[in-house]
């Protein structure tokens, strides 16, 4: 792997973007999931502000996989398959349709561990967003970058998601949804459209849901359980791979001090689990 100490130095850089939360995104995210747009003025629903802040780079600066090449903001990380694993989220104050918001990431941590399928990295970001320069959201999102499959390498067992649960609802994420969703976030990653990369390349049997679509989803769903309790902070972490035109199964369950939700693949293995407070 790339000298450690390389990858290290990148701790601390930071970018910052400014953007108009505006009323037409808004109604763009409500049209391709489902719901009523928000008016202006109102509170941003949870984890919709993944769809402004997006980079737009020109092809020539694109790696294989149609993210933006290593070695800018990220990492120059020497491991080809890069997936948005998790993170967790503190909710401070709305942000508001309608706000110029600024939103400053920074690199706070790369790590190099050896998993069953050989290297991965994870490189840890933390975004702030504030309006007026009140800071109004914490994120820390997790990165994990791995080795090509092996055909004949060891691979993981997949968890079984908690039992019982007190919501359950199903979904089939279709390649017209998937589109929109990389639209609105301006996601190159050819896993969500590039059928052909998707299996020949990176071994998936078909395009892949998108993680931060599924966590979405799940705070959506976490927010219906809370009953007209806000959500303070929201943790999620991707577990098994989605894949288009398959079931995906979102449930919740309410627990002492927290709301559990998490979503089952078609083979009934756990996907995603996330925990909200309220």
């Amino acid at each position: 792997m790339h000298n450690v100490t390389d990858l290290h130095s990148w701790i601390g850089k930071e970018q910052i973007h400014v953007a108009t939360i505006d009323h037409h995104q808004a109604m763009l995210i409500s049209n391709t999931l489902g719901v009523e747009t928000p008016p202006s003025g109102a509170p941003l629903p949870g984890l919709w502000h993944w769809c402004w802040f997006t980079d737009a780079l020109p092809a020539s600066e694109l790696g294989r996989d149609g993210h933006s090449k290593k070695g800018g903001f990220l990492p120059p990380v020497p491991l080809p398959r890069r997936m948005w694993a998790g993170g967790q989220i503190e909710f401070l104050r709305p942000i508001e349709i309608g706000v110029a918001c600024t939103k400053r990431s920074t690199i706070v941590d790369v790590q190099e561990k050896q998993g069953r399928s050989g290297s991965l990295c994870i490189v840890t970001v933390k975004h702030e967003l504030s309006v007026f320069d009140e800071l109004c959201l914490v994120e820390h999102q997790n990165l994990v970058y791995r080795e090509d499959p092996k055909g004949d390498g060891p691979t993981a067992s997949p968890p079984l998601p908690p039992a019982n649960p007190m919501v359950s609802r199903t979904i089939v994420p279709d390649p017209i949804l998937m589109f929109r969703y990389s639209a609105l976030t301006f996601n190159g990653h050819r896993i969500h459209y590039d059928v052909d990369y998707a299996r020949d390349v990176e071994g998936y049997r078909d395009l892949v849901f998108h993680a931060p679509l599924s966590a979405t989803l799940l705070h959506a769903l976490a927010t219906e359980m809370a009953d007209g309790n806000a959500i303070s902070r929201f943790s999620y972490r991707a577990t098994s791979p989605v894949f288009c035109n398959e079931d995906l199964k979102f449930c919740g369950r309410i627990e002492t001090d927290k709301i559990v939700v998490w979503t089952e693949n078609s083979e009934g293995h756990q996907a995603m689990i996330a925990e909200a407070q309220v």
